[in-house]
């Protein structure tokens, strides 16, 4: 090899190099709860940026559903930017979304007719760049899928959030098969604050982080997002009466 072709090969090299090192240090950047004990859980303490992360409800209810779309929305509220939403169902509610933080000027939102238009919208948005974060509704991630998001999202060091609704409980299934998401998360309705006066309370959630890559499986007591898109660690209440109650009532109904 004559001089001049080595040069432009180590060139070549050296770029490839100071190319994955910069995607090591995008991925490096997370997102903090603001809640230490659900930071401390998490690898760099908090949710990477360059990744995916899957978030459902506890159960095929679209309560539990709710949940997990406001918790999601509530992460992209505290990022910085707009905010790529694709989806298959226009049935959001735009008020719910603000209370949780994020206001729908922030958000772009992108409806397709099948899943397959939602992954692809979102691959794009992923490749993209310059957005705060990158929303998909979907019923199921095939695992080469998940892969392509992961590493679309880790080109341009934005955040995948996959919010996995389902129209059947049986598809609730599904969700334990692999995908490559670094976090992924059940949200679960737990009866709301009591108030001393007649009224409902501040909305709260079980949010059980079952797999993290790095890190070990946790679950938190929370109170749902406020108006900055922020979640309270509530005070254990596992063996109050109204929890093992509800709790019951929720295994039976499994």
């Amino acid at each position: 090899m004559n001089p001049r072709a080595q040069n432009l090969v180590v060139r070549d090299l050296r770029q490839r190099i100071a190319h994955l090192e910069r995607g090591s240090r995008r991925a490096s950047v997370v997102l903090p709860f603001g809640v230490p004990a659900m930071d401390e859980r998490l690898p760099g303490g908090g949710l990477a940026f360059g990744a995916l992360h899957e978030i459902a409800g506890g159960g095929g209810g679209t309560v539990d559903g709710a949940a997990a779309v406001l918790f999601v929305a509530g992460i992209a509220a505290r990022s910085s930017g707009k905010v790529l939403w694709c989806l298959t169902w226009p049935d959001l509610f735009f008020p719910a979304i603000a209370q949780a933080g994020l206001h729908p000027d922030r958000v772009i939102f992108c409806e397709g007719d099948r899943e397959e238009d939602v992954l692809a919208s979102m691959e794009e948005g992923l490749s993209f760049g310059g957005l705060a974060a990158v929303v998909g509704e979907l019923v199921r991630l095939p695992v080469t899928a998940s892969r392509r998001l992961q590493l679309a999202a880790e080109k341009t060091a934005t955040m995948a959030l996959v919010v996995r609704r389902w129209r059947r409980q049986t598809e609730a299934n599904d969700y334990g098969q692999p995908t490559a998401s670094t976090t992924r998360w059940r949200i679960s309705v737990l009866p709301s604050a009591p108030l001393p006066v007649a009224g409902v309370g501040r909305a709260r959630w079980l949010a059980e982080l079952m797999r993290v890559k790095a890190g070990e499986c946790a679950e938190f007591e929370l109170g749902a997002c406020d108006a900055t898109g922020r979640v309270a660690l509530l005070p254990s209440s596992r063996d109050r009466p109204d929890q093992a109650t509800w709790r019951g009532s929720r295994s039976r109904a499994g």
